[in-house]
């Protein structure tokens, strides 16, 4: 199910960016008070967190580098579309439901596990994984298997470096991914028909192209719930689907891993998911798209073959049959 704001109405009109970080921090105040106990705070002290030039703003900032791996000429999607307009199934399965019901995804502490073919087990603790490299701003498109699309500044770095990190051994052909799962988080709405965890996978050489984004952030913030915090993965010339949110634990397989879409309904979903306009959907074209956040007029556009980034990615699937591999 899409839903729409009405086509007069520009993203840029809505909700300014600094607006909605101080609603966002008031927000993260209210409940870690809430959580602590911390009910007598006076007067003095609760103006200092809700002024948005206030130390607790700041928690949100991230230090970045730009980077050369960045999509130029595009207009962003404006952060208010980028965090309202959500698939995370865990947190309800209409484009809003996100928004407003991840807020209680409990994002610190954080751990990531490594395991599988690794010559050794992990564990990375999130603030760990944010100081392994600089964290360089990459603005990527990004291509929903619904047919819609956004430009989004991500933060973050090539998964590429993480991997280093994990040793992983010769015979890891593949790279699992798991979200995070939990049904007693406040407001979670995980559908019963749905497998979870939500888990989702790379081929090795997939998982080691530079373009392929270990993501913390986005237009320099932190993650927002709703968008995947504190990590996740993106890969821009692949479907939506396939850059899997909240991660949690990273397994180095043999064998091609089961993955959620492509186990619950394998003639929708490919393993694969290449942006391939030549590929539709059983239900729907997938020659065209529409931008989330642009006048009515604007919105659609045609689909570029690996979502635009082919000279980066085609080699890679080499003699590979792509309606079949879809």
């Amino acid at each position: 199910m899409l839903i729409g704001k009405p086509p007069d109405i520009l993203s840029s009109e809505i909700t300014p960016q600094a607006e909605y970080l101080k609603y966002l921090n008031r927000r993260r105040f209210l409940r870690n008070a809430a959580a602590a106990g911390a009910v007598a705070l006076g007067a003095d002290r609760l103006a200092e967190i809700f002024d948005p030039g206030a130390a607790a703003a700041d928690e949100t900032k991230l230090q970045t580098v730009y980077s050369p791996l960045t999509t130029t000429g595009e207009q962003l999607t404006s952060f208010y579309d980028i965090t309202h307009y959500n698939n995370f199934y865990e947190f309800g399965v209409n484009k809003s439901d996100p928004a407003k019901n991840a807020g209680g995804l409990p994002t610190r502490p954080w751990t990531v596990k490594v395991e599988g073919k690794v010559k050794k087990p992990l564990t990375f603790d999130i603030d760990a994984l944010l100081k392994l490299r600089p964290l360089e701003n990459r603005v990527y498109r990004h291509r929903c298997v619904e047919a819609w699309s956004m430009v989004i500044p991500w933060v973050g770095y090539s998964f590429s470096e993480f991997v280093k990190q994990c040793d992983p051994l010769p015979s890891a052909r593949y790279v699992q991914f798991l979200s995070y799962y939990n049904r007693h988080v406040d407001k979670w709405a995980g559908e019963t028909d749905i497998y979870w965890p939500y888990s989702e996978g790379l081929r090795m050489d997939e998982a080691m192209n530079p373009l392929t984004l270990l993501t913390f952030g986005l237009y320099g913030q932190t993650l927002p719930n709703q968008d995947g915090a504190p990590v996740r993965i993106v890969v821009p010339w692949k479907y939506g689907f396939k850059s899997a949110k909240s991660i949690v634990t990273v397994r180095f397989l043999e064998k091609q891993p089961h993955t959620t879409w492509n186990d619950q309904a394998p003639t929708e979903y490919g393993f694969y998911a290449n942006v391939n306009p030549n590929v539709d959907h059983p239900r729907w074209s997938q020659k065209t798209e529409r931008r989330i956040g642009l006048p009515f007029y604007k919105q659609i556009r045609t689909t570029l073959m690996f979502n635009g980034y082919s000279d980066q990615v085609a080699y890679l699937y080499k003699g590979m049959d792509l309606r079949k591999n879809f």
